[in-house]
Parts: C-alpha cells; sequence; structure tokens
C-alpha cells in the first residue's frame, strides 16, 4: 500500500521486475539520481546488496545526490563493526543510517520477514510504519522492533544466525543417528521430523526438514537428499557470531561447534581418505527404535533450548559492552515469525524474558531450567550411543556439557590458573584472600 522508488543496476532485471509488478504502485528508476529524484524528502532509500564492498561502493555512488537529513538502510548481512563505522562516517555528513537485520530468505521477501533495526532512534521512528507494514505477523503483531543504538541491529541478526548454525548442525545430527544408527529410510525420517514438528520442536526448520525427506529427484526417481554432496558452505555470519564471543568471554560452544563441523565437512576428499584408514566401532543398534527416538527428540528439544540460551547470552553481553539497549524480550518477539529459526519455543523465551527482564541465562528460567533438566537422563543415553557408534555428534555433546559445565558449582579451572601461573607468573586468586598472588612452584620446599 505504500509507492516505492525501485532501482537495480541492470537496467533489464528492472524491466523484468516491472513486467510482474502489475497494478502496484512501484515507480521504477534506471539510473541512481534518477532514483534519488523520485524519493521524497527527507529520503529514506533501503539498500539490499551483498555485504562487505558492494555496500561501501553503493554509499559513495549514493553519497553526491544526497542531502543532510536523509536516511540509508542497509538490509544486508552486514558485520557489524562495518555498520558502526558507516554510520559514524554517515553522521559527519548530516546523513542516518540504519543496519536493518532481515531474516526470512525468499518466502520472507514476497510474505513478511523478521526485521532487526539499530541505528538513531529518531531514524527509525521515521520509518517505523514502513517496516511495520513490511515485517512479518504473528497473532497480529509485526515482526520488527528497534533493537537499539549503533549496529545493534546487524549484531541481533549476526547472533540470529549464529544460533541458526547451532540449530542446523543439531538437526544434522539427529539426521544422522537415525540414518546411520537406526538405518531409517528417508521416507521414514520424514515421518520422524513431520511428527516432532507438531509437538514442542515445531518449528520452521523443522518443518522444511520433513519436506526436504520426501522430496525425490525428477531424473532419478532417488530421494534427493542422498544425491546431494555433504559438504556445507557458509558466508561468515556464524564465524562471526563465535568470533565476538570470545572476545566477550561468553561461552557459545554449540555454535562454535557447528561453524567448526561446517569446516570439517569441507574437507570432503581428506575425509573419504581417513575414512578408509581410521577404522571405527561397527554400528550395531539394539533395542527399541520407538525408545530411541523419543530420547532423540527429548535430547533435540534440551540442545534446542541451550542453542537459544548461548546466542541470547551473548547479546545480553553484547548489549553491554556496546551500549545497545537491546530488550531480549523484543528480540524473542521478532524471532517469533517470518524468520529462519522462527519456532514455538519462543513463545516460552519471550515469556521468560517478560517475567524478568534481567534473566542473565535462560537455564536459570524456572520453566524452561526445568525443561532441560527433565531430558538430562535422556538426553545422557543418546550421547553415549552416539560415542559407542562412532557417530560424531558435537552439537548434542557440547550443549550437555555446556549445561553441567553451567551447574557446576566447582570447575577444575583453578588448576589451569595455577598451570598459568607456573609458567608464565600470570598470577590466581585465593578463595581464603584477597587480592591475587604468585608462587615460585619450582623453589624447593
Amino acid at each position: 500500500g505504500l509507492r516505492v522508488a525501485v532501482y537495480n543496476r541492470t537496467e533489464a532485471r528492472t524491466r523484468e521486475f516491472m513486467r510482474q509488478v502489475g497494478a502496484r504502485p512501484i515507480i521504477p528508476a534506471y539510473s541512481l539520481p534518477q532514483l534519488v529524484e523520485l524519493v521524497q524528502k527527507p529520503r529514506a532509500i533501503l539498500i539490499l546488496v551483498a555485504a562487505g564492498l558492494p555496500v561501501d561502493l553503493v554509499l559513495k555512488e549514493l553519497l553526491p545526490y544526497l542531502d543532510p537529513g536523509d536516511l540509508l538502510m542497509d538490509g544486508g548481512n552486514s558485520h557489524f563493526i562495518d555498520t558502526n563505522r558507516r554510520s559514524k562516517a554517515l553522521a559527519r555528513k548530516g546523513l542516518s543510517f540504519i543496519g536493518l537485520g532481515i531474516s526470512g530468505g525468499e518466502e520472507g521477501a514476497r510474505y513478511g520477514p523478521s526485521l532487526m533495526p539499530g541505528g538513531p532512534r529518531k531514524a527509525y521512528d521515521r520509518v517505523e510504519p514502513l517496516l511495520q507494514a513490511i515485517a512479518a505477523k504473528v497473532n497480529g503483531e509485526p515482526c520488527v522492533a528497534y533493537m537499539g543504538a549503533n549496529s545493534a541491529g546487524h549484531y541481533v541478526k549476526m547472533v540470529h544466525n549464529g544460533i541458526e548454525y547451532g540449530l542446523m548442525q543439531l538437526l544434522a545430527e539427529t539426521y544422522d543417528l537415525m540414518k546411520r544408527g537406526l538405518g531409517l529410510t528417508a521416507e521414514e525420517l520424514a515421518e520422524v521430523y513431520a511428527g516432532w514438528n507438531e509437538g514442542e520442536l515445531a518449528s520452521y526448520l523443522m518443518e522444511i526438514t520433513a519436506r526436504i525427506f520426501r522430496r525425490r529427484d525428477d531424473e532419478t526417481g532417488q530421494p534427493l537428499i542422498d544425491l546431494i554432496a555433504d559438504a556445507a558452505k557458509q558466508k561468515g555470519t556464524g564465524k562471526w557470531s563465535s568470533w565476538d564471543a570470545m572476545d566477550l568471554m561468553v561461552p557459545t560452544p554449540t555454535i562454535d561447534a557447528a561453524v567448526a563441523m561446517r569446516g570439517l565437512s569441507s574437507h570432503r576428499t581428506e575425509r573419504q581418505a581417513a575414512s578408509l584408514v581410521l577404522r571405527g566401532p561397527q554400528l550395531s543398534f539394539k533395542g527399541q527404535r520407538q525408545t530411541f527416538l523419543q530420547r532423540l527428540r527429548k535430547a533435540l528439544y534440551a540442545s534446542t533450548i541451550v542453542t537459544f540460551a548461548q546466542g541470547l547470552a551473548q547479546l545480553r553481553e553484547a548489549s553491554v559492552a556496546y551500549n545497545y539497549g537491546v530488550n531480549l524480550e523484543a528480540v524473542a518477539q521478532v524471532w517469533r515469525g517470518g524468520c529462519i529459526i522462527r519456532a514455538r519455543l519462543l513463545e516460552d523465551i519471550r515469556a521468560a524474558f517478560h517475567a524478568r527482564s534481567d534473566l542473565p541465562n535462560l537455564l536459570l528460567d524456572p520453566h524452561l531450567g526445568r525443561e532441560v533438566v527433565s531430558r538430562t537422563s535422556d538426553w545422557r543415553k543418546v550421547v553415549k550411543a552416539a560415542v559407542d557408534w562412532g557417530i560424531p555428534t558435537p552439537g548434542l555433546m557440547v550443549s550437555l556439557a555446556y549445561v553441567d559445565g553451567y551447574r557446576s558449582a566447582w570447575l577444575p579451572a583453578n588448576l589451569i590458573q595455577a598451570q598459568r601461573d607456573y609458567f608464565g607468573a600470570h598470577t590466581y586468586e585465593r578463595l581464603d584472600a584477597e587480592g591475587t598472588f604468585h608462587t615460585d612452584w619450582q623453589k624447593e620446599e
């Protein structure tokens, strides 16, 4: 219902697009000066190009035609550090800049994505009606909210993608356990995932996973999944999320493992050679298939909660470190629809932060904490089976280890600190006295 001017550097693409527009109030421009002239002042221009250098090149092209007070929005997956740099440079020219995290893929582009805008509050207020019109709706609520100052929007989207990496890895591990461990066919796998999508695990990723296993290759008639090379690629947002979590000293091991396993999958030739010389245990499932599937479902749900807990703990820490002012309840609300990680679980997550806005970790929410603890027995049995079978499940394993570490009142880190002091004189703190201490460890008693 809004009048929009559009421009693409390839004129033929713009003309093809306009042939599909029909009666919609969309006006084409065939040059940047023409686009800028078409847009009402003070202008609001949304840039949708690949992250990195292309964004800088477009900004450089646009700048000569803009006036102070104009607003630019970057809807790509830009690194938050780049967004900070661009915001400062544009502010010096009197221009506002919003880093607009967008999730939803092709479907979201057509029918409503999840939007995560960050930048000057006044700039967001200007375009809020536009963004609300664009966004997906859940129970009538638009899946968009102001994320915070500076690069908050792109940071939230980065963490969204880190969580996405973790969830996809967990699903891949359940697939491996069911395919190689239980010997399930593609049709049987589709049934399992479709069934799981009816309950607490209901999510967009679960839904499409069931559909993927049902799809057959047009030429061979075989399950298409069996013809896809087992090498997963990545564009970098998962890595960025892990890197910054490490800088902030926030543990996100499930996300880290997901990034690492994508890297390992890319070494396909090496893995095939290693499979001939590094022999593992013989796979032999003994037991009730349905019992194991029930345990696997519980392990997956608990690991899913843990993955969200890690990402949201990172957002909480980043909000303080970078002065974002992120509202985690709003983040959960925005993620409920349109985005790739939308899931029934997000209603419980939203409720957790509504009940306690300063919640440091989802595992400390009474309801979600109980949900995780009640599943740990089955979860441990699944991990033990994976070890016995020689099937790699680092996501499930480190998620469980994260819970065990987080619930440990004592950890063996005192030994690490003693070692650091021994070889590097890094000092240590004591439980029975204030201050820092150093010991000459090689001195004889």
